[in-house]
């Protein structure tokens, strides 16, 4: 309770502040318009449904963009974390392929499927996979080493080794990566759809600066922080909390 009145608190400071520096006319304000009309184009866009379209559109990437990311970089981590001769020729370029900012797949994603949604759909999953893979990879390396001894002294190999002791041993780092993944594709998103045909948050949010309509443009950036923190917290962080804890790994 005490936690969620100093947020709250912090907000409304905030908040002040940046009515005061409007107040002040620090920056003209059609540069940085005042809260009350940031929200009340808030209210607006959700009252006639566009920012409802663009919400559903953005989720509707995310998702598909998202599953995709999981699946092959599940698959791509598990390759590298059971294959010395893979992880050696292919993880040093997977690590320089993660540190590629989402947006600079943009323009290849546009050459190969033009101004569409698999162009958003691609970034998203680019965003996502390599996070994925490099998690997975790591969640294998740092398997127990006992755990696997004592497997195989029961009598426990190959794929049996695998399925009953690697993964049930690897689950914690798993949903790490899951979250990573999560924040990785939702930065993705943002960027793919920043220069697309819409409809998505990011395609709005590029429209509203085109026309330098600031007040669309603040709201936009509050609601795409908040549903990345929301998410995040809610879901992800829950999650990843409640392996921890099930693992024995959490601090109490």
């Amino acid at each position: 309770m005490k936690l969620t009145i100093k947020r709250i608190l912090f907000l409304v400071v905030v908040v002040g502040v940046w009515q005061s520096i409007v107040w002040l006319e620090i920056f003209p304000s059609v540069v940085l318009p005042g809260p009350f009309k940031v929200f009340q184009s808030l209210f607006n866009g959700f009252t006639d449904g566009s920012l409802l379209v663009a919400l559903g559109a953005s989720f509707k990437h995310l998702i598909i963009g998202m599953s995709l990311a999981l699946i092959i970089g599940t698959l791509l981590g598990v390759l590298l974390g059971k294959s010395r001769q893979a992880d050696e020729t292919a993880g040093m370029y997977l690590i320089a392929l993660q540190s590629i900012p989402s947006i600079v797949w943009v323009p290849l994603s546009l050459m190969l499927f033009g101004f569409t949604e698999f162009a958003v759909i691609f970034v998203v999953v680019l965003g996502g996979t390599f996070v994925m893979a490099l998690n997975v990879r790591s969640a294998i390396h740092n398997v127990p080493p006992q755990l696997v001894r004592a497997a195989r002294t029961m009598g426990t190999k190959g794929p049996e080794l695998f399925y009953r002791v690697e993964i049930p041993a690897s689950i914690p780092y798993y949903m790490t990566g899951v979250r990573l993944a999560w924040a990785f594709s939702w930065r993705a998103l943002m960027a793919g759809e920043l220069l697309s045909n819409g409809p998505g948050l990011g395609y709005s949010l590029q429209f509203a600066s085109d026309f330098a309509k600031m007040d669309q443009v603040i709201g936009i950036i509050i609601i795409i922080g908040l549903i990345g923190a929301l998410v995040d917290q809610l879901v992800f962080s829950r999650l990843e909390k409640n392996v921890l804890k099930r693992w024995g790994l959490l601090k109490t």
